[in-house]
């Protein structure tokens, strides 16, 4: 069993690619623990975004030794097991429950639940990670106008293949949420990124254990 301790250093084995050094093997499980430690403690949601800075900081390049996601992930998990267990089970609850109420209020607009909430890494600073689906990022906008919902418009990070057209960010019973907004045809596409993601039977089917367990 592998975990990760205070200091940031990681106790998780991964099995290495050929040829690499004790010290390239080393390097990677410390960027790997370091990330997944930001994830957890700063609500960072982005596993590259995690591990370049996690690389930076240990003073190694962006080109060697960065883990993958679920090297990462992995991680997250154990540091979630061991320092946030009942408060990170509690909360994932709270997110799945509001995922629930938000894409019940934006049905017409073919929502998924993506990211934390979904794959359970969810932690005290996610954000609530919905992707829509609407025939324009205007009806959504109209939608909460007439709804008396505040929000927020935020600029895709990057004008890429598969970026999404909108952000609009809100809170939902003091949970951050980042709604990303594509176009109708999109829904079918192949996803850049091959994340997993689930309507609203699958969201809610996730929350039936919490509520029938006594």
């Amino acid at each position: 069993m592998g975990g990760i301790l205070p200091d940031g250093t990681s106790a998780t084995a991964f099995m290495p690619p050929h040829g690499n050094t004790p010290r390239f093997n080393t390097l990677r499980r410390e960027i790997a623990a370091l990330a997944a430690r930001m994830m957890a403690e700063d609500g960072i949601s982005d596993f590259g975004f995690a591990k370049r800075k996690a690389a930076r900081q240990l003073g190694a390049s962006e080109s060697e030794a960065l883990p993958t996601n679920a090297e990462i992930e992995a991680e997250l998990r154990a540091w979630q097991a061991l320092y946030q267990d009942e408060e990170q089970a509690e909360r994932l609850h709270e997110m799945r429950a509001a995922a629930v109420d938000i894409m019940r209020l934006l049905a017409d607009f073919r929502p998924y639940l993506t990211g934390g909430a979904l794959d359970g890494t969810a932690g005290r600073y996610s954000e609530l990670e919905i992707e829509l689906f609407p025939e324009s990022a205007k009806e959504v906008e109209i939608f909460f106008l007439n709804q008396d919902l505040a929000y927020i418009h935020r600029e895709p990070r990057k004008p890429a293949p598969g970026a999404p057209e909108a952000v609009l960010s809100l809170d939902w019973d003091d949970i951050p949420v980042r709604l990303s907004i594509y176009p109708a045809g999109a829904e079918r596409a192949g996803r850049r990124h091959h994340q997993e993601r689930a309507r609203l039977p699958q969201v809610e089917a996730l929350l039936k254990p919490a509520t029938t367990t006594e």
